[in-house]
């Protein structure tokens, strides 16, 4: 909950009580004294009378909706704080405020210690006197338990993004003369995770492998959906598995852990062997790459096979062979990129892609990437921005481009 709706919701409840009231207290007298004050005050709200804790808890279990407990602490099945752990530890949103007697100024302190939210002495009770603390313990009680909501979401959200972090992939490459450089950005809001996924690899013969990949959906299990692939897709590498066996493994899995069996995945799967003169590609359904040959910047659609997870074992995939300029550089995004609207019925495409690029064809990897991202979301920021997860991977052997 917003912090301005809880102070509206503590405001409501401060000026207009609606709550049951619940008076735990032994003493017939005491308990007339109290009856007596209610009528004569503002409040409106409905007065249970129960003579033990026991008889209290009975009354409040299951009972939805704000309660105020007015709790002696001389009570046949409990003394002193014992009456007001057992009425915290069975009604833990009920809001409780101690009765105590003249001498009993430090006992009513240690109660509001120790869980109630106010307290009153018998002997100075008048009817103005109890309606405030029995609104104020409701504010009070409301402002807790919001609190509390607040910063049990808060830490859900740090532990989440501590752990959305730590399945972010770092490029494991063994030394400075091939350049990866990528840029994340979920379409779920307040992740930092999504279906799409990516990883870079560099084994010991020296020759790198890429993969970039768009599970369909957008949320936590498409998330985590697209871990189990990329992690998969890693080992596979790093296990000497070939790139074609490499796809048909990912759509095992995918099929194995997916929760809907209309999931589907696009991925693409390359191999930059050392000197720089090529790039293998196997495509499953994925978008084409670009090629940055200096400033120019030119798109490439090699070889495409079915998505994964469609009809899963009569998929066809094949390897194609790129050939790559000197020093050039290759650009792998998912659709997310360029799907975003740009008006009532248009959409930036891979034309309006390839245009956006080739007007950035000039930057470094770094600033071209972002150049790329920050003019498609501009172009679809009128018509709700980029709905769909984005990932864009800058890849090639010597410096940026």
């Amino acid at each position: 909950m917003p912090a301005q709706e809880a102070v509206a919701g503590a405001r409501a409840t401060l000026h207009a009580v609606d709550a049951t009231l619940l008076l735990v207290e032994d003493d017939a007298g005491d308990a007339l004294l109290v009856e007596e004050m209610l009528a004569d005050s503002d409040l409106q709200s409905p007065l249970t009378w129960c003579k033990t804790v026991t008889e209290a808890h009975k009354h409040l279990a299951g009972r939805a909706g704000p309660v105020c407990v007015l709790l002696d602490l001389h009570l046949p099945d409990a003394q002193g704080m014992d009456a007001v752990t057992r009425i915290v530890g069975s009604s833990p949103d009920a809001a409780i405020v101690v009765l105590t007697g003249m001498a009993e100024g430090e006992t009513g302190l240690t109660a509001v210690a120790t869980g109630a939210q106010d307290y009153l002495v018998k002997d100075r009770l008048d009817p103005e006197v109890l309606s405030r603390a029995v609104r104020y313990a409701l504010q009070r009680k409301q402002v807790e338990r919001t609190t509390a909501a607040l910063r049990a979401g808060e830490l859900m959200a740090r532990e989440n993004a501590r752990l959305e972090r730590g399945l972010l992939p770092v490029p494991l490459l063994r030394g400075e003369d091939f350049k990866a450089f990528a840029r994340y950005e979920p379409g779920r809001a307040h992740a930092l995770l999504s279906g799409d996924f990516y990883d870079v690899v560099q084994t010991a013969d020296g020759t790198v492998h890429a993969v970039i990949g768009d599970v369909s959906g957008h949320g936590a299990a498409e998330a985590a959906l697209g871990v189990c692939l990329r992690v998969a897709w890693r080992t596979a590498v790093l296990c000497g598995t070939a790139p074609l066996e490499q796809v048909r493994l990912l759509e095992e899995i995918l099929v194995a852990e997916r929760s809907d069996r209309h999931v589907f995945a696009t991925v693409t799967s390359l191999v930059f062997p050392p000197g720089g003169a090529e790039v293998r590609v196997v495509r499953a359904g994925h978008p084409g790459l670009l090629v940055r040959d200096g400033s120019g910047v030119s798109w490439v659609e090699p070889e495409v096979g079915m998505a994964l997870g469609l009809l899963p074992g009569a998929g066809r995939w094949s390897e194609s062979t790129v050939p790559l300029p000197p020093g050039g550089h290759v650009v792998l995004f998912t659709d997310g990129l360029f799907e975003g609207r740009t008006g009532p019925s248009t959409r930036l495409g891979e034309e309006g892609l390839l245009d956006v690029a080739r007007r950035h064809g000039a930057l470094p990897a770094r600033l071209f990437v972002d150049a790329l991202v920050s003019e498609a979301a501009a172009g679809a920021a009128p018509y709700g921005g980029l709905a769909d997860d984005v990932a864009v991977l800058h890849l090639g052997w010597g410096g940026a481009a």
